[in-house]
């Protein structure tokens, strides 16, 4: 949406709830590609929504505020930050930068009315303009930040809420931002422009915590699908609490569109303990934390399920192991161990929330005119379920591909096979690759992860620097937040593989990676990615590496380069992918 399609959303009218409008803008510039997506929610997908067959359930798009670019063009110009951003300075100082320059002053008074009106806590969301395009959708690159807002003095809550707009300003310049812009051809200091998003958190308090009572992702394609589901039946993850357990890559609850009661695919039940999220995200509305407004996560809390269950939030999504039948059952009941399966939920009817969800992803694809991605918050009544609220949180489209690649069952066990998978994501092929990037196995330790990133992040940049693309092995998931679940790195730690392969050991075997923003990283650069669980079928030859010469190799990573390239080929209808040498060096 540009700033002149910006002009027909009504201006701020300095009321945010109960004012009628639950859309409006505050300047005259552009909206940004996220709001542009909220926008065209409320404008082509929900007033076609037939409300009508999910009784009790309101579906809406959260009440926000949008500061337009134009806010942001005066910031920059006005507080003469041009010349910082310039010399690239580390994140912690860029953001230092910005919290000590003052917002607009025609701008404050459209913010102070807002706070001062409004006690519950907000989101303040990135909406660049290179946002949520199809080529390149910058999923997780920018900032968000969560603010409580329950301060009596409104002058405190005031504060809270420039400190998060100017976290997300700075956040357009941050490291991995500039790495991102400008691996996909851009300059990150003139195609960029930030716009930021005030939005209502959909949710409830519970004591000292405020959060929604689920969150999720809808995919309208699915990459992994699993017993009689196809790739075009859409996928779902849904996690208690905030979304950011499932965006950035925590263990979450799936299961495709048409399956909602489909078993999981587990082997018992002590995997599904293993494999079910353990801890949810909340918005810290107790004590609040020492000062640290250039940090994201500053008014977050990350507590364990014991609390979810005092609060009385775990009666819709909980499971209880029964040992004498070695079986869950649906709710919590007696003192068996919780496994957070949204049986009561998708099994009970009693809230229409899959039956919704089709139709919104349906209603998106065809207002987006591809396969789309869908965030949504889903609010429950604690006793009852209904009246429940759906809020409808962002839009993106996928990058599907439907090139023909054929690899054939045989092929997986060819003798030339480095790597061998049947759970792959993407299509296509590339016969460019010298170099592989891989954590050893005999040196892995799950509590080493944040290192084995920052190893990673030099190997990278060496190769990055050189043009060389590269395969990339390692365990768990990439790019999870939780350390313990894979290797938590940011993109731009690792932006020069094009093929990435996600393997197990013994104690490290989770599903397939499927944060949101990581994820989307991986489909814009049309990255191969396979993933080689346990049990699984699929292989990789640590022999044949481990027998090349290493290039570089430090404690838990090791680099080696081959004089005759590597083949990768995924053929994502089969859902089967190899990597495979070209004989001996």
């Amino acid at each position: 949406m540009t700033a002149q399609d910006a002009s027909r959303v009504p201006r701020f009218g300095r009321e945010f709830f109960g004012a009628g409008e639950t859309f409006t803008r505050i300047g005259a510039g552009a909206l940004g590609g996220k709001a542009s997506g909220l926008d065209l929610v409320r404008s082509r997908i929900l007033n076609r929504l037939d409300t009508g067959a999910f009784p009790g359930l309101e579906v809406c798009v959260p009440t926000l505020t949008v500061l337009t670019t134009a806010v942001f063009d005066a910031f920059v110009q006005r507080g003469e930050l041009r010349a910082v951003v310039a010399s690239e300075p580390p994140d912690d100082r860029l953001a230092h930068a910005f919290q000590q320059t003052a917002l607009p002053a025609e701008f404050v008074g459209d913010l102070r009315a807002l706070i001062a009106q409004v006690r519950s806590p907000l989101a303040v969301r990135s909406s660049s303009l290179l946002e949520d395009a199809l080529e390149h959708p910058f999923a997780g690159v920018y900032g968000t930040k969560m603010i409580p807002n329950n301060q009596a003095d409104v002058d405190a809550r005031f504060q809270r809420l420039t400190e998060a707009v100017k976290y997300v300003y700075a956040s357009t310049y941050f490291r991995g931002a500039r790495h991102y812009v400008r691996s996909v051809g851009q300059d990150p200091e003139g195609a960029e422009k930030m716009a930021v998003i005030v939005q209502e958190v959909l949710g409830r308090r519970q004591g000292d915590r405020f959060y929604p009572t689920v969150s999720g992702v809808a995919r309208s394609y699915n990459y992994y699908p699993t017993g009689h589901a196809r790739p075009t039946d859409g996928v779902v993850s849904l996690a208690l609490g905030l979304g950011k357990q499932i965006v950035d890559g925590g263990l979450s609850w799936s299961f495709a569109l048409p399956y909602p009661n489909a078993p999981p695919p587990f082997g018992d039940a002590r995997d599904v303990l293993r494999n079910t999220q353990k801890r949810f995200y909340a918005v810290n509305i107790g004590r609040p934390p020492l000062p640290d407004p250039i940090r994201e996560t500053e008014f977050l809390v990350h507590p364990g399920l014991d609390v979810a269950e005092s609060d009385g939030t775990l009666r819709w999504l909980a499971s209880t192991y029964d040992p004498q039948s070695d079986a869950f059952r649906p709710g919590v009941q007696g003192r068996g161990a919780r496994a957070l399966t949204f049986a009561p939920l998708l099994r009970g009817g009693t809230v229409p929330l899959v039956p919704a969800l089709r139709q919104l992803v349906e209603l998106s694809e065809e207002a987006v005119g591809a396969p789309v991605e869908l965030e949504f918050a889903l609010n429950l009544d604690p006793r009852r379920a209904l009246p429940a609220r759906l809020g409808f949180l962002q839009v993106r489209p996928m990058m599907v591909t439907d090139a023909r690649v054929a690899v054939e069952e045989a092929d997986l066990s060819a003798p030339d096979v480095v790597v061998a998978s049947t759970r792959v994501m993407g299509n296509g092929e590339r016969f460019d690759l010298h170099d592989v990037i891989y954590l050893k196995p005999g040196a892995f330790v799950a509590r080493h992860t944040p290192e084995i990133a920052r190893e990673l992040e030099a190997v990278n940049r060496q190769l990055t620097e050189g043009g060389r693309p590269y395969v990339l092995i390692g365990f768990g998931r990439w790019g999870s937040s939780d350390p313990w679940l894979g290797v938590p790195v940011e993109w731009a730690q690792i932006n020069g593989a094009r093929v990435i392969v996600e393997a197990a050991l013994p104690n490290m075997n989770p599903d397939p990676s499927q944060g949101s923003h990581f994820f989307h990283n991986l489909s814009s650069f049309r990255v191969l990615y396979l993933t080689v669980p346990n049990g699984d079928g699929g292989r990789v030859d640590w022999a044949w590496l481990d027998a090349r010469p290493a290039r570089s190799e430090s404690a838990f990573v090791r680099h080696v380069h081959v004089t005759r390239p590597l083949a990768a080929r995924v053929d994502g209808r089969q859902g089967r992918g190899v990597v495979t040498h070209g004989g001996t060096d």
